[in-house]
């Protein structure tokens, strides 16, 4: 049986000799990290406009598609890895953040969005932020 993505995540940092944490840790050396974690999503990002090239040639869209998922699993690879280094509960944090979502709803029940698609606030919205800081504060 294959293990769970985050079971796998800590033993690719365990096999790759990167740092991992249980509990929510801040190290020393967060700023740098944080920098170069940047880094890493900024060239992962950059990805997208090679994508967009194979779109605009008439690729494959097998290929298209295939980039995409690369694209967006390597990125979801790097976060949860991250968030391993630091010992934060991430599926925690995302049931969080999608049940906030899920509050930026219109009155009318209907969603609202901006120019880019974008979920706009309703008026029943909730930041989710002192949930998540109630989340690390438990573990």
């Amino acid at each position: 049986m294959t293990p769970a993505f985050a079971q796998r995540i800590a033993l690719m940092n365990a096999m790759y000799r990167l740092p991992t944490h249980e509990r929510p840790t801040l190290p020393d050396d967060t700023a740098e990290r944080l920098v170069k974690f940047k880094a890493t999503l900024i060239d992962e990002v950059h990805e997208i406009d090679d994508i967009a090239a194979l779109v605009a040639k008439g690729a494959d869209p097998a290929d298209v598609l295939t980039a995409i998922a690369d694209l967006l699993g390597d990125v979801i690879v790097y976060c949860r890895s991250e968030a391993l280094k630091y010992g934060l509960p991430l599926e925690g944090v995302l049931d969080v953040i999608m049940d906030s979502n899920e509050s930026k709803l219109g009155a009318d029940g209907n969603p609202i969005y901006d120019a880019n698609g974008k979920f706009l606030k309703g008026p029943n919205y909730w930041k989710p932020e002192p949930r998540i800081k109630a989340l690390l504060e438990a573990q």
